[in-house]
């Protein structure tokens, strides 16, 4: 049950009416769609010539999930990176505390694929394994072109405990559902959690007794 003092939550509100925040970074080379992804999914727009974002922005955006009969209003706070390598050295900045990271790759460049293994790494060193990971193919709508192959990055992303999917920030497939599986994912290790952290205050509890 959500703590109604969490300071995550509404004043004066528990339970189903709780809103919590989940920071989530998008990572990935340049080029590949990150910020298409974003402005698609918080303003329902594509902008073909969107031009590379210079170190990061920030956008939010509110959904309520729905799990086993219950119900939490989020607040997603979406950092979008630059993808240059010359920002690269800025990522922990942004990705610091993040409880969520979508890795985005191009479905028709491999190296951008390769690189998504590189941030995974280094998220994992920085931030441990509680961030929930999600690796987006992005770009399906051009599956004729594909050299990236699907099995291949889901593969991998089992490898990593890691969601995976694939998308068109162009054509709008599967962008709301992106940002909502992390979402969802990002609630229920939130869950698990908590559960873990009571089982170990049970568990001390029991030997100092």
């Amino acid at each position: 049950m959500d703590d109604p003092d969490d300071p995550r939550c509404l004043p004066g509100t528990a339970g189903a009416d709780c809103q919590s925040s989940f920071k989530v970074v998008l990572l990935g080379e340049g080029a590949v769609g990150k910020s298409s992804l974003l402005l698609r999914y918080t303003e329902d727009k594509f902008n073909p010539q969107h031009a590379s974002t210079l170190q990061a922005a920030f956008a939010t955006k509110r959904l309520r999930l729905e799990s086993g009969g219950a119900s939490r209003e989020l607040e997603l706070n979406i950092w979008d990176t630059a993808g240059q390598e010359k920002f690269h050295a800025l990522g922990p900045i942004y990705y610091r505390d993040s409880q969520g990271a979508i890795l985005v790759y191009d479905i028709t460049d491999p190296h951008s694929f390769d690189r998504v293994k590189s941030w995974i790494r280094e998220l994992t060193r920085m931030l441990g394994d509680e961030v929930v990971l999600m690796i987006a193919g992005n770009k399906s709508d051009l599956d004729g072109s594909r050299v990236v192959e699907r099995r291949e990055a889901e593969d991998y992303a089992e490898s990593v405990s890691a969601h995976f999917i694939e998308c068109s920030a162009k054509e709008n497939l599967n962008v709301g559902e992106l940002f909502e599986e992390l979402s969802l994912g990002g609630m229920l290790n939130g869950e698990l959690s908590k559960i873990i952290d009571s089982y170990r205050t049970l568990l001390r509890d029991a030997e100092e007794s």
